[in-house]
């Protein structure tokens, strides 16, 4: 009787975590918003002359991507993903790259910044480029709350099954 009862704790804990999963998920980066299909753009500060990555998912038919800064892409339906170049005569500032999924569209913003002479070569690309750092890592885009709120689900189940486990088994025994 005891196995049944550790069982039924350890379903309900791997039930809660199954629950919580979609919504750590959503916190890990991306648009969704009103949309029915996600979007992103990876980085999203860059140079002139730099590659960014276009990621989609959820759309069932091709995705078109438009942007003052690079030319029109296209992501094949069946893929997710695709890259484009910032043109060199790209202006500093903050452009908008819209995603198109059959008749809805969703934007996110990609930021240009200044530093870079407009295509002298790759031989001074590298030089000119410098660090980009703290736009990414394992924890960048998580809220704090998000995470405590489903540890405490999390905890507050697994704690309840073990509670009602316990009472039951504590109850027969008398």
């Amino acid at each position: 009787m005891r196995a049944i009862c550790v069982a039924s704790a350890a379903l309900l804990g791997a039930g809660a975590l199954a629950l919580a999963a979609p919504a750590a998920v959503a916190a890990t980066g991306g648009e969704r918003g009103a949309n029915s299909f996600g979007f992103d753009v990876s980085p999203t500060t860059v140079a002139a002359g730099d590659e960014v990555t276009l990621n989609v998912w959820g759309c069932a038919t091709e995705v078109k991507v438009f942007s003052s800064a690079f030319d029109p892409v296209v992501i094949p339906k069946g893929q997710h993903s695709a890259t484009a170049t910032v043109g060199w005569k790209a202006e500093p500032g903050t452009v908008q790259v819209t995603f198109q999924c059959e008749r809805e569209d969703g934007n996110k913003d990609l930021t240009i910044e200044a530093g870079r002479q407009s295509g002298h070569g790759q031989s001074n690309m590298h030089a000119q480029k410098g660090v980009k750092a703290g736009a990414g890592g394992t924890i960048a885009g998580f809220d704090p709350g998000d995470i405590g709120l489903g540890l405490a689900l999390v905890m507050g189940s697994v704690g309840a099954a073990y509670h009602w486990s316990h009472r039951r088994t504590t109850g027969e025994d008398n």
